[in-house]
């Protein structure tokens, strides 16, 4: 394969802007079409009254996989972002009471740790070992190179073998540490990627190597701020950004992608086309007209798909000063509720929250005096679940600013100035997301690196995948990582 002199960049979120930033260093001339008005993908954003509300990610990791995409040129992340750590990480709550900061202070975390239970301190060291050693295997190594053949999965056998790839997130904790609240503090984060803790891959306990050495920061302005700053970037260089034009088809002639057509009629030729789209639209719809495009198609609709998210964003009067960037609020069940939520497709009476509290770190996004939160709920996606989320969603939204309100803000009805949900429903008709996924392949063993979608398709090889039905998976790190092994290929030639 000779190096493109032009391609073009299906959707705007994370992958594809790295993607792109990546391809246009390095001389190809590159454009990106994204079908809503501002580009991000699922990093959107909402002003209402004077407050800015991310539609998510929210936790930046690994920021140095960022810098990287400024330094091919010559340039600063900071001359177009600027990150500001978050400490503590975040703050878990369970509903007797209990909070458990989690930083990578070491003094401060063995006290928490102590205060849970004194013997895990020791079980927490060898956990860390541990998850030094996956996150050298599983991210240095394997997590910016194309898994493209059976071959290269064989080779990384020993090292998953080594590490008992084939355990659970919350089993190979679970190894370390006794304590039930520690347990779930070690093994939650999988559900920022998508995974249920109980059956995710143990290798994804790199997540908290990677948090431990890179630290936790927020773009000043909101994750809309990042995605902007490498936008800003990207045309500096050169680069092209179509918005507000969905593209309706990828066309092929034989075994090769010619160019895209977009809905307002505008067709574009290139010598190569990457989806940062979501896989299942990427196959089914846009490459309709290519057999065999529809095998992998029907590939596809038989894998696990990640859940969904329900998304309570409401702007309140007061601040909070008392309540953390991050927080996590457990509910009475862990693993019962996981259940519920990835195999029995149940909407449970109970729930866990992720509350994101910005304004605490940067007061510039709510008017004076006011504070931006969201609470987010894991939910299953409309494959499992399959109700109408109008009806749905306002009881469900009632039932969580309750619970907040019971646990940390006892008269937020009173206070709260504008809010609004995002529900599965959404995620499917604003990101074309299969089912309302809201993390796209559900990030098991026998889905992860050479199982999941390739970074260049096995048929059409001028077409390339990006973002998180990619390998490396889900998250920044992760869909930048994507972005990293997708231009590799790309640039081969």
């Amino acid at each position: 394969m000779a190096k493109p002199r032009r391609a073009i960049v299906v959707g705007a979120g994370f992958g594809g802007l790295a993607l792109a930033i990546r391809l246009q260093s390095a001389g190809v001339e590159t454009t990106i079409v994204e079908s809503r008005d501002k580009p991000g993908g699922r990093a959107y954003y909402w002003e209402r009254d004077g407050f800015t509300f991310d539609a998510g990610p929210t936790v930046i990791t690994d920021p140095a996989c960022l810098e990287e995409l400024w330094a091919l040129t010559g340039r600063n992340i900071a001359d177009d972002v600027t990150l500001e750590a978050v400490t503590p990480f975040y703050r878990l709550n369970w509903p007797d009471g209990t909070n458990f900061d989690y930083s990578n202070d070491d003094v401060a975390l063995k006290q928490e740790i102590a205060r849970l239970n004194p013997a895990d301190v020791s079980g927490y060291a060898h956990f860390l070992d541990y998850a030094a050693g996956v996150f050298h295997e599983g991210y240095e190594k394997l997590g910016h190179v194309a898994f493209l053949d059976f071959a290269s999965m064989v080779k990384a056998a020993p090292a998953l073998a080594k590490y008992q790839a084939w355990r659970s997130v919350y089993s190979i904790v679970s190894k370390f540490v006794a304590n039930e609240k520690l347990r779930q503090a070690l093994s939650f984060h999988t559900l920022l990627v998508g995974g249920n803790p109980m059956t995710t891959s143990a290798i994804y306990a790199l997540i908290h190597k990677l948090e431990r050495d890179g630290g936790v920061w927020f773009a000043r302005g909101g994750t809309n701020r990042l995605v902007a700053g490498m936008v800003a970037h990207f045309q500096r260089i050169g680069g092209t950004l179509r918005l507000g034009d969905a593209v309706t088809q990828i066309e092929t002639l034989g075994d090769r992608a010619t160019g895209v057509v977009c809905a307002s009629g505008w067709r574009g030729e290139t010598d190569a086309v990457a989806c940062n789209s979501d896989i299942m639209h990427s196959y089914r719809d846009l490459l309709s007209g290519s057999r065999s495009a529809q095998r992998t198609r029907a590939r596809l609709e038989r894998k696990r798909y990640s859940p969904s998210l329900f998304v309570v964003h409401f702007g309140i009067k007061g601040t909070w000063p008392g309540i953390p960037h991050h927080m996590i609020l457990f509910g009475p069940r862990y693993q019962g509720l996981l259940a519920d939520i990835y195999d029995h497709g149940v909407l449970s009476e109970d729930f866990s929250l992720y509350l994101h509290h910005p304004t605490v770190t940067d007061p510039g996004l709510a008017p004076e005096g006011h504070s931006t939160f969201y609470a987010l709920a894991p939910v299953p996606h409309m494959g499992k679940f399959p109700v109408d989320w109008d009806e749905v969603g306002p009881i469900l939204e009632k039932r969580i600013l309750d619970e907040v309100g019971r646990r940390l803000i006892p008269d937020i009805h009173e206070r709260i100035v504008t809010k609004f949900s995002y529900a599965p429903k959404d995620f499917a008709a604003d990101l074309n997301a299969h089912m309302g996924s809201a993390f796209s392949l559900e990030p098991i063993l026998t889905q992860s690196a050479y199982f999941r979608v390739h970074n260049r398709d096995d048929a059409i090889p001028n077409l390339y995948f990006v973002g998180a039905g990619t390998h490396p998976g889900a998250g920044i790190p992760g869909v930048v990582g994507s972005a990293k092994a997708t231009a590799a290929l790309m640039l081969e030639g």
